[in-house]
């Protein structure tokens, strides 16, 4: 369970519990994280700020008239750096909480959503995995209401959530097959044939039976 407490009506925090959370469970599992988006972001923003600085300090020590030019550039020169964090933030980060590489070698990138006021939490998922000389891509979307993984007095608890991802996502499921949830139907063994393969590494005599007759069929 997480230390920390959260309000089971406040859903900023629901969410953001649960977004922390992805990066701790696939690192544990060997996924190398990639801070790529949020470099680009750090460093927009650090360039629009030393600009800013470096004005106030033209200004500051030579005064107005021998550095308006100065100053005018770097007026120009800040409103691009700022238009281009926006950018970056709107288009290429959205909504972005994770984006890393599978002990398998596929790139994962994951973002979440919610709508307001509804206590649900939208995962998408997206898989890149290289076959030859072609990319391989999977789209995977789950929807949970955040009450499957918050106890009834606002602890996180991890087990219901890592078995939801674990479950849904093949190249999680491979890495951590304890946690894949089988269902009971034959339809739902045969959604995923790479996530069926991993059960069958970590399951019964059961299971590996009707991982067979899939096979025969």
């Amino acid at each position: 369970m997480a230390a920390e407490k959260i309000s089971l009506y406040n859903l900023a925090d629901l969410k953001n519990t649960s977004d922390d959370a992805i990066p701790n469970y696939l690192n544990s599992l060997k996924f190398r994280q990639s801070y790529f988006l949020q470099d680009v972001r750090l460093a927009l923003g650090y360039s629009a700020f030393a600009v800013a600085a470096l004005c106030f300090l033209w200004d500051y020590k030579l005064g107005w008239d021998s550095t308006k030019h100065f100053t005018a550039a770097a007026v120009v020169l800040y409103m691009i750096l700022n238009a281009a964090l926006t950018l970056w933030m709107s288009q290429k980060e959205k909504n972005v909480i994770y984006q890393g590489t599978a002990p398998g070698g596929e790139d994962i990138t994951i973002s979440s959503t919610t709508k307001k006021n509804v206590p649900i939490y939208n995962l998408h998922i997206n898989v890149q995995s290289k076959k030859g000389s072609h990319k391989a891509e999977q789209k995977h979307d789950i929807s949970a209401p955040f009450s499957e993984w918050f106890d009834e007095v606002g602890y996180f608890v991890a087990t219901p959530f890592q078995e939801l991802l674990a479950s849904h996502v093949a190249v999680i499921g491979k890495q951590d097959p304890k946690r894949v949830i089988v269902k009971s139907s034959q339809e739902a063994l045969n959604a995923d044939a790479d996530l069926l393969d991993a059960v069958l590494a970590a399951s019964g005599t059961e299971v590996k039976g009707a991982g067979a007759r899939q096979r025969k069929a």
